[in-house]
């Protein structure tokens, strides 16, 4: 694969459409404009990258308001992806004050409640006086669980980004490693071949440490014999894939064998039910199903899996107890794992599309773990 990612090749994302679809879910979430403050939601409305801003959609209009450090940048994304927004540069009191005046004659002002703290939604009632506060939940976010064309041309490039890393990394990983050094090595082969970060924190977990399903790389020495359990991911012009393996030097012990072939059966379990129209809660039964008739129910410590995105971690829930329906377009992950104290873990994760006859997996590494 070319070190360079040429992100003018891949098909264009509908960027100019969003907020007309937005605008439409206004008046069903009971406002007449938005505010949108959440970073993942700024940048899918206008393309707009930049690490601090907020958005101001009205029902004729839309305000995109950021500092200095983006003068340039928020004009020539937002002039590229076509969409109909005024850019305002300003501090943050000049910010604040453009966005007072955009407001004036809204009757219901949208807040995104899950990003707005306490003390700014006191300074925004000071500034919208005259309007009312609506909170509401996840607007934008709904909007984006299908993904477009483009959408998906970016998750998919992230997964292959990760899946040459891991095969890379994968040769060079002697008995003696430590987590730290694959862990570096693996995003270093990510970014050389042009993903812009890792898609999160790392994680390559050995032996006891496998137990822990979130445990950060340490300087441990992987063993003979003993899980390893590396999940890990790429993200590609914002948008991110994310891949679970567990890999072992030489045969591990019998306990430890049926282990990953539990959570390997459980998985493709898993992955069968994904489905245009299934529910997220059917998705987690069928893995958490399959690791209870193998004896191993209590070791699986977390939901199913997630959707994927511009973050790493959005809807749709595959947990227990969720009523997201999964909807063609939409990228969820399937990753059951299973872990024991003391002696290791074992986790198996894909990234797929959801499409009306079942999963399009995306992360195509191979499942074999003896290194």
């Amino acid at each position: 694969m070319s070190p360079t990612i040429d992100i003018h090749s891949l098909p264009a994302m509908d960027v100019a459409g969003r907020l007309g679809r937005l605008r439409e879910m206004l008046e069903p979430a009971g406002c007449d404009a938005l505010l949108v403050t959440k970073h993942e939601n700024l940048r899918y409305l206008t393309a707009f990258s930049g690490s601090a801003g907020m958005l101001l959609v009205a029902p004729s209009g839309a305000l995109l308001v950021t500092d200095g450090r983006y003068r340039d940048q928020a004009a020539e994304q937002v002039a590229a992806a076509g969409v109909a927004v005024e850019v305002e540069i300003a501090n943050s009191g000049g910010q604040l004050g453009a966005l007072g005046r955009a407001a004036r004659g809204l009757g219901r002002i949208g807040l995104e409640a899950a990003s707005v703290t306490w003390s700014f939604q006191l300074r925004l009632a000071e500034l919208f006086e005259g309007s009312a506060l609506v909170p509401t939940k996840a607007v934008v976010e709904r909007l984006r669980v299908v993904k477009d064309e483009g959408e998906l041309a970016r998750v998919e490039l992230a997964c292959q980004v990760a899946d040459v890393a891991l095969a890379q990394v994968k040769s060079r990983i002697t008995e003696g490693c430590t987590e730290s050094e694959v862990a570096a090595e693996l995003e270093y082969e990510m970014r050389r071949r042009g993903a812009s970060a890792p898609a999160f924190e790392t994680i390559v977990a050995s032996g006891p440490n496998g137990a822990m399903p979130h445990a950060r790389p340490t300087e441990r020495q992987i063993g003979g014999g003993e899980l390893v359990v590396v999940d890990f991911g790429a993200t590609v012009d914002g948008y991110r894939s994310d891949m679970t393996r567990t890999l072992s030097f030489g045969e591990p012990s019998g306990e430890l064998r049926e282990l990953v072939d539990a959570v390997f059966a459980a998985q493709r379990a898993g992955l069968r039910a994904v489905t245009e129209g299934a529910s997220g809660a059917a998705v987690d039964a069928a893995c958490r199903e399959s690791l209870t008739e193998a004896g191993y129910g209590d070791a699986f410590l977390h939901s199913t899996g997630h959707g994927v995105g511009l973050e790493i971690h959005e809807a749709p829930a595959v947990a227990a107890g969720s009523a997201d329906i999964l909807p063609a377009g939409a990228v969820v992950t399937v990753e059951p794992g299973a872990y024991l104290q003391g002696r290791g873990g074992a986790r198996i994760e894909d990234t797929v599309v959801v499409t009306p006859t079942g999963a399009r997996v995306l992360t195509k590494s191979t499942k074999d773990y003896t290194l």
